[in-house]
Order: C-alpha cells, then structure tokens, then sequence
C-alpha cells in the first residue's frame, strides 16, 4: 500500500490560520500573515546591572529607538493636546469652563493606563529598528564583571511586563518563566522585592538558569527563587502568597508554528496536545488567581493570535 506523504507541520499550521484567522481578523488578516511569515526581528533590552553606559549611545548611532520610552513620549503629547483641545472648548462655553476642564483633566488620569504608568516608573528600556529596516542587532558583550550588555528578545514579549506594573517590593510569581526572557525583563524594573519564576520543564529551567547567571549579579539572583512545580498546581504550593503574577502560558506559538518544523506543536502526533491548549491555559489562569493575594493583579498573556487561546479563556 502506497504511503501518503507527510505534510509539513508548518504548511498545516499555516492552513489552521488562513481558515481560523482570516474570519476573526477579515481585511487585516493579508498584512498580519505576511508578518507571521517575515524573518524575525529583534529588540534589545538593555541590561541595567551590567556596566554599559555606552550601548544606549551605540543603538542611537544606528539609528534604534527606545520604544518604551517612545510610546510614552507620544502618549503624553496627545494627552496634552486633548487636554488643550478640552480647555479651549471651555472658554468657548464661557460659565462651563470649570467643568469642562475639570472633565478634561478627569479624562486625561482616567487615560493613564498601568502600561503608560508603568513605563514612567520602570527602568526598562528596549531599542528596535524602524518598520522597515531589517538590520541585526550585534551579540551581547560581556562588561568587566561578565554580565551581558542586552539581551535579544521579540519586543513584544515586553507588553506582559509592563502591563503587570510592578511597584517596590512586590512579591512576583512569573508562572511559566522559562526561556527567561520576561523574568529578566521582571528584574529589570528594579521593584522585585522577591521573584519566583516557575516552569514545568526541567530542561527549559537550565536555560532559565543561564539567563540569570549570563545577566544577573549574585545579589540579585539571591532574591529569585526557581523552581519546576506543574503550574497548574501552584496554589498548593504557595498560594495567596503574591502581589503580581505573570501567566504567560503555553500556547500554538504563531510564529514558530508557521516557520520552523522542529518542536511544532501542529506535528500529527501533537494534535491532542494542541486541542487540550486552551485547558490547560484555562488550568494556569486559574492557578495564577489562586496564588495572588487579594488586591493584587494578574496578566494573562500568549504568543498565538487565537481568540480561543486568549479571550475565550480569560472569559
């Protein structure tokens, strides 16, 4: 009997998405799978306890930004333009000006996102090239005690991070944390009073280990705590135990999905894995509520554009 051919995992995710994607994001969809499909770029989160004052002046002359920092910028300025076009259009109502401009500067606090807040606080800083320019960034340098200089991440990973706002001494779960890019990006606030950063495999650990070790001063690593419990169960270990909590859970990774074939979770033998993502995704989220205290905040978080895998599961 004649064998059919495999199909490349890559080739079935890509389908998955042209036949889920194009009904959930209609006209936009064209633009974003030619995004998923363009070669990968990179920001460059800078390292704050390495001694690299020069690299920030180094990424200026290439001509990378600080996007953090950039978005805040213009946040602001249209903050303060809707706030002018407020005040002006109540000295036009003459006796209403009170009001009015009290609104406007209502509206303008209600407008100061935790993102927006936390950018102001935090000592993140992110450089990335233009839309457009596909230029590399160099590898890490080591500075004279070893850390690396910056460490090379999708840009977007930071979002989670800087929506979690993290203030002095909070208490810090990152439940699923290996690679290790967005615990690093969480040490980087400087706020941590103490981070434990989990995540079930023991293999992605060690990396998460080398992370801390490539980029992270000996003081510091002392107030993170990594372990490798099965999130789902972490409420039984140490729960209502924190302030801020990071859920960043496993999910179809879009990209990887659609441009490499090694570890593809839309492999054949993967496919019950993948059908179980949002359970277990649902699973995590309800383990990360059980283990912040009361008052504190949670940010549910994926790589996959799937509403099943994001607003389907927060819902």
């Amino acid at each position: 009997a004649a064998t059919a051919p495999r199909i490349p995992a890559t080739r079935l995710a890509l389908h998955h998405f042209d036949t889920s994607y194009s009904l959930h994001l209609g006209a936009l969809w064209p633009s974003v799978r030619a995004g998923l499909l363009c070669e990968q770029k990179y920001g460059a989160l800078l390292n704050n306890f390495a001694a690299a004052d020069h690299v920030p002046q180094e990424l200026d002359l290439l001509n990378a930004t600080d996007f953090v920092s950039e978005a805040l910028q213009k946040v602001q300025q249209w903050q303060r333009g809707a706030a002018a076009g407020e005040e002006a259009r109540g000295c036009q109502e003459g006796s209403g000006e009170g009001k009015t401009v009290m609104q406007a500067e209502m509206m303008t606090q209600a407008e100061m996102s935790p993102l927006l807040c936390t950018s102001i606080s935090s000592k993140i800083k992110c450089y990335t090239f233009p839309r457009g320019d596909i230029t590399r960034f160099r590898p890490a340098r080591p500075d004279a005690l070893g850390l690396l200089d910056y460490y090379l991440m999708d840009a977007a990973s930071l979002l989670p991070v800087l929506a979690l706002n993290v203030q002095p001494d909070d208490f810090v779960l990152d439940l699923c944390a290996a690679p290790g890019g967005k615990t690093l990006a969480l040490l980087q606030t400087g706020f941590c009073g103490h981070l434990a950063a989990n995540d079930v495999s023991v293999s992605r650990t060690k990396r998460l280990y080398q992370i801390l070790h490539s980029y992270v001063p000996k003081e510091v690593r002392d107030t993170v705590s990594v372990t490798s419990y099965d999130g789902r169960d972490w409420d039984q270990v140490k729960g209502g135990t924190f302030h801020k909590v990071l859920v960043d859970v496993p999910c179809t990774t879009d990209r990887h999905s659609a441009m490499e074939e090694d570890n593809n979770i839309f492999h054949k033998r993967r496919t019950k894995e993948r059908q179980m993502l949002p359970m277990l995704q649902l699973q995590l989220l309800l383990a990360g509520i059980l283990a912040v205290k009361p008052g504190g905040e949670v940010v549910y978080s994926t790589c996959s554009l799937s509403p099943l895998q994001n607003e389907c599961v927060v819902e």
